[in-house]
């Protein structure tokens, strides 16, 4: 469940829409399916068989370069790769705060890699009339452990989801085997336990919990929370029967009784997630800088004692615990993720096992390497063991494996699972990077988990229901871009007064009026435009 840092939308927003507008001046979207060439590719492969290519051969690909672990040439992973296949790869390295517009300007260029990894679903909506990104779905028989994973895992209808008005769908996501949940709040288990405070279970229950807190520690605000509140509205929402904060995305909920989307800040379910966080702002339980604080300023109260419950996921609550050792002292606190809470709709769980994936330039129809990239890619990101060899590394060097088990080497350190090491996964070897190392069996992810984490997965998993997967809305190129110019000031608008009904700055008693206003902005317009677009593919999906 990763996030994009905020300052980027903007400039998400301009090269998605320049992005459109080239788009809308080239050839239809996907053209005729090709016969790939075949120089480099094995002619026998399958799921199982390391891909190594017939003839060596060198694969442009687009990098997204991770300041906690910057870019190394010589890295194992990279050395590692042309030993094992054949490919060498020769990475367009760019900041990963740059990415998304450096990639859009990029491909709207014509001057993209073959291989654009770090992307989305949905991003790459933008790209498809102009034909400069590839259908992967016509070519995905090149590909027999995607496929073996999407069948094995019962996939079919999230890739759905994927497709676009031609039918086809335009990147290759990651595949995972179950809902990877990761984010959550974490809360100061030695003072709930000290005061005896029960770890809530639901949101009504974290109330009860902040409110005694707040009795017993006056001048603390119980809940300081970081990534400006988003996490949380994302994770509450789903049990409010809504979507929020990281999750609003398009700001469509699909209503399965009605069979129709509607407005997800229109909705009384989205007025009584509002009015439960207003509830703790105006008692004093959530602190009112959640929303507008550096996540340093957050983390900072958390670690100092100033505050009790914060969200995080399994990375943040390593790196607080090692604040928490300098600034409280080793052995003098404790802290834990909790299981999500529960709300009026249950104890619910969003979540898609699909995450970012790869998209591959149109170039590949006329590149003569094009069956041996495809069989390549399907090796390193879909195939079990290129999977574990781009999240662990070499065995006997980073790693040991026995009986089924996978050990950090010695001297390797990852997330603090091997705190000994002097040497780290990331840093020194280029392995467990985002640019390579997502989704695989729910046995590879939980690997290199904590025991603690562990735990996690498995109380979600025992507590938690997942919402099914939404129906697609597969716009065409000249409704999507009134899409985006409707949808853009809808969203705005929505997340500016989601802070003011939360914060008091507005009352809830005018909720009505809101949704008038929204009203006034184009939402008639856009939800008619989503509806229609939704019953014309659902239309043809049963002829």
């Amino acid at each position: 469940m990763k996030h994009r840092p905020r300052k980027l939308v903007g400039k998400m927003v301009l090269a998605t829409m320049m992005s459109v507008v080239l788009a809308a001046c080239s050839s239809g979207a996907g053209g005729e399916k090709v016969e790939p060439e075949s120089k480099g590719a094995m002619e026998s492969y399958g799921v199982g068989e390391t891909f190594k290519a017939a003839e060596p051969f060198n694969l442009s690909i687009l990098y997204s370069d991770q300041p906690a672990y910057p870019y190394k040439k010589d890295w194992l992973l990279f050395q590692k790769i042309t030993e094992k296949t054949g490919v060498t790869l020769e990475p367009t390295i760019v900041p990963m705060s740059d990415y998304s517009q450096k990639r859009s300007l990029l491909i709207s260029s014509g001057d993209a890699p073959l291989v654009i990894p770090k992307t989305y679903p949905g991003e790459e909506s933008a790209f498809v009339s102009s034909g400069a990104i590839l259908p992967v779905s016509d070519y995905v028989d090149l590909m027999p452990n995607f496929k073996d994973k999407v069948e094995k895992w019962g996939l079919q209808d999230e890739l759905e989801g994927l497709r676009q008005e031609d039918g086809k769908y335009y990147v290759l996501p990651g595949l995972h085997e179950e809902v990877w949940p990761d984010y959550t709040l974490i809360v100061r288990t030695d003072i709930f336990e000290k005061n005896n405070i029960a770890i809530p279970k639901t949101w009504d229950e974290l109330y009860d919990a902040a409110k005694k807190l707040k009795e017993i520690y006056p001048d603390s605000v119980p809940f300081s929370d970081r990534f400006q509140f988003n996490s949380t509205l994302n994770i509450a929402a789903t049990s409010f029967g809504t979507k929020a904060g990281w999750g609003f995305g398009n700001g469509l909920t699909y209503k399965e009784d009605q069979d129709e989307f509607v407005y997800t800040s229109t909705t009384p379910e989205y007025k009584e997630m509002l009015t439960y966080f207003n509830k703790l702002v105006s008692e004093g339980l959530l602190d009112k800088e959640s929303f507008t604080q550096d996540d340093d300023q957050a983390i900072q109260k958390f670690v100092s004692g100033k505050s009790f419950i914060i969200n995080g996921n399994s990375q943040t609550v390593v790196l607080h615990r090692n604040d928490m050792n300098k600034t409280l002292g080793e052995g003098n606190f404790s802290i834990a993720k909790i299981t999500v809470p529960g709300g009026p709709k249950g104890q619910l769980m969003s979540g898609s096992r699909l995450e970012n994936g790869v998209m591959i330039s149109g170039k590949i129809k006329d590149n003569e390497n094009f069956k041996a990239t495809m069989q390549f890619i399907d090796w390193l990101y879909y195939s079990d063991e290129g999977q574990e060899f781009a999240k662990w590394g070499v065995e006997g060097e980073t790693f040991t494996k026995q009986d089924g088990v996978r050990k950090l080497a010695e001297d390797v350190n990852y997330n603090g699972l091997n705190p000994k090491g002097t040497k780290d996964l990331r840093i020194d070897y280029g392995f467990s990077g985002g640019v390579f190392a997502y989704g695989g069996t729910t046995d590879l992810l939980h690997s290199m988990f904590s025991e603690e984490e562990l735990k996690f997965q498995q109380d979600m998993k025992d507590i938690k229901e997942v919402v099914p997967a939404e129906p697609p809305i597969p716009y065409s190129d000249i409704d999507r871009e009134q899409v985006t110019l409707l949808s853009t000031p809808l969203k705005d608008f929505s997340d500016q007064n989601t802070l003011k009904f939360i914060l008091g700055e507005r009352k809830l008693s005018e909720f009505d009026a809101f949704v008038k206003e929204l009203e006034s902005q184009g939402l008639p317009q856009y939800m008619q435009l989503s509806n229609d677009t939704y019953k014309k593919y659902k239309e043809n999906k049963q002829q």
